[in-house]
């Protein structure tokens, strides 16, 4: 099929699936004489598996090993089990990071509540000239959430 047709088939658009050819993730087709691209019905499989893969938050990087690990042995699952393994470790660390954002902003929203306050609490914090109990550490892996209190 052509590139459109396959584009079409995959549920993705034709440059997604140039981009999936530069990166080396979908094998080059061949061309016919014509020069178009002739895609077999493998290419759209592989793109069903990059989308499918990409919707359990898998980066292309890691969805690279793991086409590179399609049609591995029973001994050698445990490479598999690995990369999923760490994908769960860093969506519970997200998770956190989000728990961590949810109180920082439920604290800047209940300290606009009193109207005491001469500014918007909410705008201080932001611009760094009250804390309301924020801190802006970033955690050790490139998280740049504010954080209330201590955890």
């Amino acid at each position: 099929m052509w590139i459109g047709e396959a584009a079409h088939e995959a549920g993705v658009n034709v440059q997604t699936l140039r981009y999936y050819e530069r990166r080396g993730l979908l094998s080059r087709p061949p061309r016919r004489a014509s020069g178009y691209r002739h895609y077999r019905a493998d290419a759209i499989r592989v793109v069903r598996f990059i989308k499918r893969a990409q919707e359990l938050g898998f980066s292309l990087d890691e969805i690279e090993q793991l086409i590179e690990l399609r049609g591995v042995t029973a001994g050698e699952r445990h490479r598999v089990r690995a990369i999923a393994e760490r994908k769960i470790a860093e969506i519970d660390r997200k998770r956190a990071q989000l728990r961590a954002m949810r109180r920082a902003l439920a604290t800047l929203v209940e300290a606009c509540h009193h109207a005491g306050a001469p500014a918007c609490p909410i705008i201080e914090a932001l611009a760094g000239r009250e804390s309301h109990g924020l801190s802006a550490r970033s955690s050790a892996r490139g998280g740049g959430a504010p954080r209330a209190g201590k955890e």
